[in-house]
């Protein structure tokens, strides 16, 4: 009799420990730590694991910024026809233009300059861009050069404009068939 009592002591002994470290989270792989959630799904205990810590998790990545050359080349392929470029020259300004947008990146994420330090940076990388770019053009191509970078400026902001008026025409034309 004393063998099958101590069995059955030392069965109950071994299976209460391992329950007892299983609650507190050093058991069955659980989420190590005290509350960790103990096997009945993600962070149900009182404690929190470190994942939970982390902030919020997933697709809140920002969107993925356009390489400078890949903007570069847009614009001096808009660029091309208007000014008459050759591939050279295309070439040679899109690089420019590239240098200058990453140049452009980093005065925009410097923290230690004021607002009015950025835009004379701004302004002086502009003006060193137009140098550089104009120094692979004839004269006749300067002057188109100059008039399509003007005129680009205001067809960005043209486009934005109509995009939005797009935008919110699209809104109403929805908004009236809904009501038919």
């Amino acid at each position: 009799m004393k063998p099958i009592q101590s069995l059955f002591i030392l069965v109950f002994a071994l299976l209460s420990f391992n329950f007892a470290s299983a609650q507190y989270g050093n058991g069955g792989g659980y989420n190590n730590g005290y509350g960790g959630g103990g096997g009945y799904g993600r962070g149900g205990g009182m404690g929190m694991d470190r994942s939970m810590m982390a902030g919020p998790q997933g697709n809140t990545s920002k969107p993925k910024e356009v390489p400078p050359e890949e903007t570069a080349a847009k614009i001096v392929e808009q660029m091309k026809p208007e000014v008459n470029l050759d591939e050279l020259q295309a070439i040679a300004i899109t690089n420019v233009f590239a240098d200058s947008m990453r140049e452009q990146g980093i005065l925009l994420k410097n923290e230690s300059s004021s607002q009015d330090e950025k835009m004379e940076q701004m302004k002086a990388l502009r003006e060193s861009t137009t140098k550089k770019a104009t120094a692979f053009l004839n004269p006749d191509q300067i002057e188109k050069y100059t008039y399509f970078m003007e005129n680009f400026k205001e067809v960005k902001k043209s486009k934005k404009k109509k995009e939005k008026d797009s935008k919110e025409i699209k809104e109403g034309t929805e908004v009236t068939q809904t009501k038919e």
